[in-house]
């Protein structure tokens, strides 16, 4: 059940996607991803040349023999990043599914992933993006609505009218999400018209999410009402679970402060110490709305499990009723 474009484009059991998520999809969370049934992204952008990111790419491999993809960050970041060092990567590895994301599309790298016959999935935010990739060649397009963490883009337009505004307007398969958690989630978007489900928040609280016991279980005890939004000042709306840093960069934000201070508030090392140490208030995390609708923690393979089992509950009890 549950079979679609993305699952065999993909070569995956689940049309389920882990989000990528700077230091905490590493090479070990992207294998558990995979071995669960779903697609584990890779975060390029978190190693720092060359050489590390192909080491991260091995260890990936030596885990897994289930697809997973790599992305390549096309947002602005602190360290200037050579995007085709990455990709020179790939096809060494034989990486054949790739993940873009940013601010825009990346045109001097749309043909490399062509001719090394890689599977090119580009997430966005909105109809004019996807339609834009979709012409430059991409196979996938990749949408969250506004209840998602992290970028939440510039249109701020809900799950509920972002996914089938997509759908409607490519022709290449849609991978939704924004808020979702369980069975519910992942059955309403893929009625919406998307062919995938992307989770992020949810995937946090799992046995194998590379972060402390102590965010884990802040996480599982947050309401719909604890994330916010931050960055948007500087033009880089993130969603976040609130702790101390975020409230914290919103004042700074609010009181006119220096990009500078805002950027070392939430710089990468600040949210690393929290998911190794379990300091909650040294960093800011990204997360979605959907964390209201995290009760437990288990494996990624019983969370996915489950997922798909509810869903396919619900499919057939609504096609009786």
């Amino acid at each position: 059940m549950f079979k679609t474009r993305i699952t065999e484009k993909l070569g995956i059991r689940y049309p389920i996607v882990g989000g990528t998520m700077m230091w905490i999809t590493t090479p070990e969370f992207v294998a558990a991803i995979a071995n669960a049934g779903g697609l584990g992204i890779l975060a390029s952008a978190i190693y720092q040349n060359r050489t590390e990111f192909a080491a991260a790419v091995d260890r990936v491999q030596a885990m897994t023999d289930r697809p997973f993809a790599v992305n390549i960050n096309l947002f602005p970041a602190m360290r200037a990043i050579d995007n085709n060092e990455y990709v020179d990567v790939l096809v060494e590895k034989g990486v054949k599914i790739v993940e873009t994301s940013g601010h825009s599309a990346p045109e001097e790298l749309c043909g490399r992933f062509k001719e090394a016959g890689m599977t090119w999935i580009h997430k966005c935010v909105g109809v004019r993006y996807a339609q834009k990739v979709e012409q430059m060649g991409a196979d996938i397009v990749t949408v969250v609505g506004y209840e998602n963490g992290g970028a939440t883009g510039r249109l701020d337009i809900g799950t509920l009218v972002l996914v089938p505004r997509v759908v409607e307007s490519v022709r290449v398969p849609v991978i939704g999400g924004g808020g979702v958690s369980d069975g519910r989630g992942f059955l309403a978007v893929l009625a919406l018209g998307a062919e995938g489900v992307i989770m992020g928040t949810r995937i946090l609280a799992t046995r194998e999410a590379p972060v402390h016991d102590n965010l884990k279980q802040a996480l599982v005890n947050a309401s719909e009402q604890d994330t916010m939004l931050v960055m948007r000042s500087i033009h880089a709306t993130h969603r976040v679970w609130v702790n101390e840093a975020a409230k914290r960069c919103a004042e700074l934000e609010a009181s006119g402060g220096e990009l500078a201070e805002i950027l070392n508030i939430v710089a990468g090392k600040n949210a690393k110490r929290m998911y190794d140490e379990g300091d909650l208030a040294a960093g800011v995390i990204s997360c979605g709305q959907g964390v209201g609708l995290a009760h437990d923690i288990p494996t990624l393979k019983e969370l996915f499990d489950r997922t798909v089992r509810e869903a396919g509950d619900m499919a057939r009890k609504l096609a009786t009723d």
